[in-house]
């Protein structure tokens, strides 16, 4: 049993989704567990649907929705023949799905819209999907994900009842491996006891696949991007970056935390709680070795690189002179949880403290005015964070050239350094 994953970037075209039958060829043989996500840009084209709905705006939200039914149908009318009418019939299905719900008024918070409309991205290509493999030869069977993952009410960042999914991952999915070597699934969503849509927050459709991995024993999971695996910094910022081809569970999770566009921690705790390797390859080119991730050591990593731009320094200070303490930081942290908001770097003195956050729209005033009530408050923007693991005196001269230091933070391992 093995999990594959492929993103929206790799079923974005008619000719993308076809290459994809060509990789399910060379895996022919064993069974296969494929979590897919929305086609392209459609999660974002969605989100455009749902603030224009959650707006007040209906006639905007029908249209904008009607040009993503248009997309799909298109799509399908290019990849399938003998299928059509009832992948049509499918997609039409979910198509009413929401258009019931935009045809109504919002009563509730916006993100319980946000996840009924979105939901709807990775079911229509899934669909889609389904019925071109079953057409080209691939038997499949495709499930409708939000059956299977449930999840508490959390709107747009859900936390799977892994228990309650452990049982129907057993009870329904395995028996299909009976009658075909190929289940397809939705990677992203999850349904509540209600039977209300949920998503999981970033990078959901990863860890989608890992949760199943870690439930069906798999011997591993591939993420198949449109990179050739995981690279030691954003090629598109470093021209000079470079594959990794192995590394460790450990490293990736630091990565992520530092702001690297890699795997999610959450995708990875699955697959390390049962040593499940996790394979990253290019789908343009399945024979490219890509990078793998596993639980032992790693020596000889080159530097890795992450530049964090947009970037807010909030400036905290005592208001009496009295020591900040535990007091302050721990009323600090209940303020970063209620606006859910994460500090990317933090530094402490003895009556003030300094907080670097990704300068996200109305977060950081709504931040700076909510701790006004307990510190002197300033707000500095416009900088840059730069981190670097595994580090040298060079590399770290060679990207601080020119640029004005703000704050600095180092170990042995990492620094991180925020500029102007």
């Amino acid at each position: 049993m093995n999990i594959f994953k492929f993103g929206g970037a790799s079923v974005n075209s008619v000719e993308r989704i076809q290459q994809l039958v060509s990789i399910l060829h060379v895996y022919k043989g064993g069974k296969l567990l494929i979590v897919v996500s929305a086609m392209g840009k459609t999660t974002n084209a969605l989100e455009k649907v749902a603030e224009a709905f959650y707006g007040g705006h209906k006639d905007e939200a029908l249209t904008l929705f009607q040009q993503i039914k248009d997309t799909h149908l298109t799509t399908a009318k290019y990849l399938l023949v003998k299928n059509y009418l009832a992948a049509e019939a499918q997609l039409k299905d979910f198509f009413t799905e929401v258009e019931w719900l935009l045809h109504d008024r919002p009563v509730r918070d916006y993100d319980y819209y946000y996840d009924q409309i979105v939901c709807v991205g990775e079911l229509l290509s899934t669909s889609i999907i389904s019925a071109y493999l079953a057409e080209s030869g691939i038997d499949n069977q495709w499930i409708d994900v939000r059956d299977i993952i449930r999840t508490d009410a959390n709107f747009r960042d859900a936390a799977i009842d892994l228990t309650f999914t452990q049982q129907k991952v057993s009870k329904e999915i395995l028996p299909l491996f009976d009658e075909s070597p190929i289940v397809l699934t939705q990677g992203f969503i999850g349904s509540t006891s209600d039977n209300e849509s949920t998503t999981l927050g970033r990078e959901g459709s990863d860890y989608t696949a890992a949760v199943f991995a870690n439930m069906l024993d798999a011997e591993s999971q591939t993420i198949w991007k449109d990179v050739e695996g995981v690279m030691n910094a954003d090629p598109k910022l470093f021209p000079e970056a470079k594959i990794i081809r192995e590394l460790n569970y450990d490293e990736v999770i630091e990565m992520a935390y530092y702001g690297a566009q890699v795997i999610h921690p959450k995708t990875i705790k699955p697959l390390q709680n049962k040593g499940i390797p996790l394979y990253v390859k290019c789908f343009l080119d399945a024979t490219l070795p890509g990078t793998v991730i596993h639980n032992s050591a790693i020596k000889g990593l080159p530097p890795i690189i992450v530049l964090k731009q947009d970037q807010a320094l909030i400036h905290l200070h005592s208001k009496d002179f009295s020591f900040v303490g535990e007091t302050g930081v721990e009323r600090l942290y209940n303020l970063f949880g209620a606006i859910r908001i994460k500090p990317n770097l933090l530094q402490t003195g003895a009556v003030s403290l300094r907080v670097c956050l990704d300068d996200r729209s109305g977060k950081i005033e709504k931040l700076a005015l909510s701790a006004a009530s307990l510190f002197d408050v300033q707000v500095e923007k416009g900088l840059t964070l730069l981190t670097i693991r595994h580090y040298d005196a060079d590399v770290l001269a060679r990207h601080t050239a020119g640029r004005q230091e703000v704050l600095r933070q180092q170990t042995k391992e990492t620094v991180q350094i925020l500029m102007k």
